[in-house]
């Protein structure tokens, strides 16, 4: 079994919880409210540019020229191609790229790209790459299971296709490969500081989908 195969199963039961998210379930069934769907598609676009940051720093420690370059080219695609996809959404509901700048991060997105800025400044390239894995992975995943169901709502089902799609699988089977590459060649305790750090952000996912449903705000 791979490394990565078992940083999954590991994670199964987050996974399984995704699937069942009423968000998630909502793609499909196009009953996921609008006002949910615009939420998380602003809230996204803002985590973006910071998952952007992170995957440059990371490229600045990988070990190999392949790497740098593809997390670097990861980083311009997340504010270029993905930026695309939400700003496509972002007319729909009349929003200015002004106005979702503007926008303050709801305190799980807040919380989420903290971890993953912190791991990536301030750990080593093997537990940044782990730390950025989910993000990758868990979208395609699900892109996958979504596209089999369809959706009736043509705005969800741009979102699905978007995962789902053949060039993003090869982007996320790239990022598979360098994780594995890089856990074999270390010790078991620094892969098992890689399993922390994807278990905790794989957990994050499943918060970032419940922060999207339930429009999260600040307390106070």
């Amino acid at each position: 079994m791979t490394f990565t195969a078992e940083l999954w199963k590991s994670i199964e039961p987050v996974y399984a919880a995704i699937l069942r998210h009423p968000f998630v379930t909502g793609l499909t069934q196009g009953s996921l409210p609008r006002e949910s769907f615009r939420f998380y598609a602003v809230q996204d676009a803002l985590y973006l540019r910071e998952f952007a940051r992170a995957l440059s720093i990371a490229a600045a420690r990988a070990p190999q020229d392949d790497w740098i370059i593809m997390f670097n080219e990861h980083a311009a695609g997340a504010l270029k191609v993905e930026r695309a996809l939400h700003e496509s959404f972002f007319r729909e509901f009349g929003l200015s790229p002004e106005a979702v700048a503007r926008t303050p991060l709801a305190p799980t997105n807040l919380a989420y790209t903290s971890y993953l800025l912190a791991v990536a400044y301030g750990a080593p390239f093997h537990e940044a790459v782990a730390a950025l894995l989910p993000c990758y992975w868990i979208y395609w995943e699900v892109g996958k299971e979504l596209e089999r169901a369809g959706s009736p709502e043509p705005l969800y089902r741009r979102w699905i296709e978007t995962y789902a799609s053949t060039e993003f699988g090869r982007i996320v089977r790239a990022v598979l490969d360098a994780t594995d590459a890089t856990a074999a060649r270390l010790a078991p305790a620094e892969r098992d500081a890689m399993r922390r750090h994807f278990t905790a952000t794989s957990r994050y996912e499943w918060m970032f989908w419940e922060m999207g449903y339930r429009r999260e705000s600040w307390p106070l």
